[in-house]
């Protein structure tokens, strides 16, 4: 064998060694940082380890990527437009004909943010599965995604429902005030009906239109306990 032959078989043995020698240092870390940093803290959190922490996790740095590219995703393509929809809620009913095409653009991105949380969510899933852990990891990194990627992902797709329904029935009744115009005048939060056969059918999209927004202030709740923690 030629000497640099043999100098390079040492290094890569060498090396190996190292590897290994290092990896249950690296695992330490990893596991302590996901459990006081995530498991260990009520709600959602999903904090950012400096350059020179990450570099202790090792190859691990990547398990934790999973989990962070998934809250980077589901942040800019389903949180921010969500929260769009449910501020652009009219919170009276003068603020119903202003509205009425911007709710209609949100409502019409609605399909488009359920399929984001899907993509987002199924991409992150086939990425944890492939993961190849030991037995002391696994069970704290399992714990770690439920928290932070399962049930946030659940929550929102729980609260898209009635969010599209919720912007379906103030839709409906807007077009309902703008065809009768003529007989329904809108002051504030009150209702001037001069034809009383419109009242039951103006009644009806009112009482749906409240029980919706209830549901949204549900659904609100349940996402901001699950975020919180509380």
């Amino acid at each position: 064998m030629h000497r640099s032959t043999f100098v390079a078989a040492v290094l890569v043995v060498a090396f190996g060694i190292a590897a290994c020698d290092s990896e249950p240092a690296q695992r330490k870390a990893f596991i302590e940082f996901l459990q006081t940093r995530v498991v260990g803290k009520p709600g959602v959190h999903v904090p950012k380890p400096a350059a020179e922490q990450a570099a202790t996790f090792g190859p691990y740095a990547k398990h934790y990527e999973v989990i962070t590219a998934f809250h980077a995703g589901l942040d800019e393509v389903v949180s921010k437009p969500l929260q769009r929809a449910i501020e652009a809620a009219p919170r009276s009913l003068d603020q119903l004909g202003p509205r009425r095409k911007e709710i209609a653009e949100i409502r019409g991105g609605m399909a488009g943010i359920r399929a984001a949380i899907d993509k987002h969510l199924a991409a992150a899933d086939a990425a944890h599965g492939a993961l190849k852990q030991p037995d002391d990891l696994k069970p704290v990194y399992d714990a770690a995604y439920d928290r932070v990627v399962t049930q946030p992902a659940k929550a929102f797709a729980e609260i898209f429902p009635d969010v599209d329904e919720a912007t379906k029935t103030i839709l409906t009744l807007a077009e309902f005030l703008d065809r009768h115009g003529d007989k329904i005048k809108v002051n504030g939060s009150m209702l001037q009906v001069a034809d009383p056969s419109l009242q039951p059918q103006l009644q009806t999209l009112i009482n749906a239109l409240r029980a919706k927004q209830e549901a949204v202030q549900k659904a609100q709740q349940r996402l901001r306990s699950i975020v919180s923690g509380t």
